[in-house]
């Protein structure tokens, strides 16, 4: 019998969730708190040596995940499989890995991700209510019609120039983005956009809300909002929706080691006791894509 070789390197995909409120965004910064950075060392503290993690995508600051997907190279003799509880006793408690698995050597988690998927929540009941504050954005100055932003979501379906909704600051240099779904619903006081696109652009989803926030309380109509982006008038688009509402909900691959139970749906929505005022409307579809 042949003794395994442990110097030889295996890569190792990781499925994670963090609460966004007290890092500076996923990726690595000088003496800023981020989640990159946490992984990173709680790796390095079980190898003996450093690690590069791998994220399929970079949150910003205050943003959530719920299934963000990452990689890392190793040796040694752990299975794949069992550094998720490994690291989990590392780590602090507002990151946690649902799961980790074994890859192919040329598996990435950033360039072979087919699509990633967001949720923004919006909390429309006038009342505060600290237990969805950390996941919401409280909007109550006026009415929302889910109806209208629904509505605005729909022609923006497909490949577009999304410059309006692309922050400076970015090294990417063009702004096509592939949107293969956009659905809006209300759960009682609480309404959802959804986002799912081949990339996203810095600040793109936040941009996006707060203009779409301005067509659902009347203020802005259907034909200014699909006139602004189509248009890349960037200079109308002012004000972000705060980040403490953003997600990244999954990640989506050809080839993926992972159960869906691991990844799929693992963000729970937030649902009040509906009354007269705020009933529950069922979720109408933009697109089948998930």
């Amino acid at each position: 019998m042949v003794a395994p070789n442990y110097e030889l390197k295996h890569r190792v995909a990781l499925v994670i969730q963090y609460l966004g409120a007290h890092f500076h965004g996923w990726q690595r910064q000088l003496q800023l708190r981020t989640v990159q950075a946490e992984i990173e060392e709680a790796i390095e503290r079980v190898l003996g040596y450093p690690v590069t993690l791998h994220g399929a995508g970079r949150t910003d600051t205050g943003v959530h995940a719920a299934a963000q997907v990452a990689h890392f190279d190793a040796t040694g003799p752990i299975p794949a499989e069992r550094w998720a509880p490994i690291l989990n006793s590392y780590l602090p408690d507002d990151i946690l890995i649902r799961g980790s698995a074994s890859v192919k050597s040329n598996w990435h988690a950033r360039f072979d991700a087919k699509w990633r998927r967001y949720r923004y929540t919006l909390y429309t009941e006038p009342r505060p209510n600290l237990f969805v504050k950390p996941f919401s954005w409280h909007y109550y100055y006026a009415a929302l019609d889910e109806n209208l932003i629904r509505s605005a979501l729909q022609p923006l379906l497909g490949k577009h120039h999304l410059a309006a909704f692309h922050r400076a600051g970015s090294r990417r240099k063009h702004s096509w983005v592939e949107i293969q779904a956009a659905e809006c619903d209300r759960q009682g006081a609480f309404i959802n956009i959804e986002i799912q696109a081949d990339g996203f652009l810095y600040g793109m989803v936040r941009l996006l809300v707060g203009l779409l926030v301005d067509v659902g309380r009347g203020s802005l109509s259907l034909e200014r909002f699909t006139e602004l982006w189509q248009q890349q008038q960037r200079e109308y688009v002012k004000y972000a929706a705060p980040p403490q509402g953003l997600c990244l909900l999954r990640v989506g691959y050809a080839d993926f080691p992972f159960s869906q139970e691991v990844w799929y749906d693992t963000l729970p929505q937030l649902v009040l006791p509906t009354t007269p005022e705020n009933p529950v409307i069922k979720r109408q579809h933009l697109s089948a894509s998930n």
